[in-house]
């Protein structure tokens, strides 16, 4: 027979197996949707947030709440990827799906926020807390439209002037005056017309060949704006804050891109458009001279092109004033978490927290350290993982010089009216004046006031 203990323990057993199921029929689940343009290096975009799932989750059961996050994750990357993530998250929202988190570049605000998509994110999380309160404080201007904050930065970067060292030794170049270049260019001291001029001087020696002494990124983007701000421009007329159109800087601009084509030979005529996985390999291989791009590029150079001695292969920095004494510059370009106008209510508040803890330094320092990015509070430079990587530790330092495109729902027409210019100045198409003249009369004619012409 058995005695009473033995049944005590089954009657306890089924009452706690009864208390089980009741708590688990009353746990709801929560599905957060969140929407990324991100290759493997930059898989922390989307996964980031899963990992900060699992702490909500434990908060939440402290909290005694009944609800549970559960994260559902899609990510674009690829050619055309960008614009594919985007057409797709207008399309969706409209529609009354999508994710209820994206993350994007900071210049999507204005249009979204305008268009409603998008709802501002200080009503979702305290941003006088931590780690709000820890990220750098020059980030939080880019994410203000229309007096308020919709996002926070998902990461930074900066998007330096690299220089191939073997090639910079051979036309004279001592190991010193390699290693104090780019202390000289944030003087004012090199200049873009030094750049064009070595650059030369690196062909005219066989060491690469004509047209890959300055090897510009491979298509439009806002790394050229770059060219424009180191030549004195800028890109919001202060009195108004309506966009500035400068006409004697975007000569400048121009000028320096037909130059490099025609004056000096050191780009090609028809370089823009060309592959991006060639573009990469000859970059990453000694068959350019100069060139630009992004912190993140790192990440390729190193891993994809096993380029595996890159800091005696490559000097990096600012990129370089127009004119001897001027400013030199980076622009930063982050990307940034947004709240679509699909979460409500109780998905809102979830979002904001997800947000929160994903924001956290170590969670964001495995994005960094994954994609070369750079990380966005000040406590991220101290930890071991961030400090004790040599290239996040020293492109960092370049985020001090750097500046953002405006957040104005005008600026995608902007951009791309004066783009038009570049590619013909560029092309011979037509002179650097010329260019100007035709930028200036499409901008009267198609933004009016929209812009400030100086």
């Amino acid at each position: 027979m058995c005695g009473a203990g033995f049944w005590r323990r089954i009657i306890f057993s089924c009452a706690c197996l009864v208390s089980f199921a009741a708590w688990g029929s009353q746990t709801r689940e929560v599905e957060i949707t969140v929407w990324a343009n991100a290759d493997v290096n930059e898989r922390y975009r989307t996964e980031g947030i899963r990992l900060a799932a699992t702490i909500l989750n434990e908060e939440l059961k402290i909290e005694d709440r009944d609800v549970r996050v559960t994260i559902k994750q899609q990510s674009w990357s690829g050619s055309g990827s960008w614009e594919k993530l985007k057409q797709a998250f207008a399309l969706a929202i409209e529609s009354g799906k999508g994710p209820h988190i994206i993350v994007a570049g900071h210049e999507d605000i204005a249009v979204w926020g305008k268009a409603g998509l998008i709802q501002p994110l200080e009503e979702l999380v305290d941003l006088e807390s931590y780690p709000f309160n820890d990220v750098f404080p020059n980030l939080w201007p880019i994410m203000v439209w229309d007096g308020r904050i919709w996002g926070v930065p998902q990461d930074a970067e900066s998007r330096p002037l690299f220089g191939w060292i073997p090639h910079l030794r051979a036309i004279g170049y001592s190991d010193a005056d390699i290693a104090a270049l780019p202390a000289r260019i944030k003087r004012g001291e090199y200049t873009l017309t030094n750049v064009l001029q070595d650059a030369k001087k690196i062909q005219d020696l066989g060491l690469v060949k004509p047209g890959y002494g300055f090897y510009p990124r491979a298509g439009k983007g806002p790394d050229f704006w770059q060219f424009y701000v180191a030549n004195g421009g800028e890109l919001t007329d202060r009195a108004s804050g309506k966009l500035l159109l400068d006409r004697a800087v975007l000569l400048r601009y121009y000028r320096f891109f037909h130059d490099a084509v025609f004056k000096y030979g050191v780009t090609k005529k028809n370089h823009l458009g060309m592959d991006w996985d060639q573009w990469y390999s000859e970059v990453a291989s000694g068959r350019a001279g100069l060139w630009h791009g992004g912190t993140w590029h790192y990440a390729r150079y190193t891993r994809g092109e096993g380029l595996a001695d890159f800091f005696d292969t490559v000097v990096f920095a600012l990129i370089p004033a127009g004119d001897a004494g001027g400013k030199a510059t980076t622009l930063t370009h982050p990307l940034v978490y947004l709240v679509s106008k699909r979460a409500q209510g109780e998905q809102a508040e979830l979002c904001g927290r997800l947000i929160t803890i994903v924001s956290e330094p170590r969670l964001n320092t495995l994005h960094a350290i994954a994609s070369a990015h750079l990380g966005i509070t000040r406590t991220q430079t101290g930890l071991d993982t961030y400090a004790s990587d040599r290239w996040t530790a020293e492109s960092t330092t370049l985020l001090e010089s750097a500046f953002a495109l405006p957040n104005n729902p005008h600026f995608g027409q902007f951009d791309q009216i004066v783009w038009k210019g570049l590619t013909a100045a560029w092309s011979g198409a037509v002179t650097p004046h010329e260019a100007v003249d035709t930028v200036v009369r499409e901008i009267r004619a198609t933004m009016k006031d929209k812009v400030v012409i100086r």
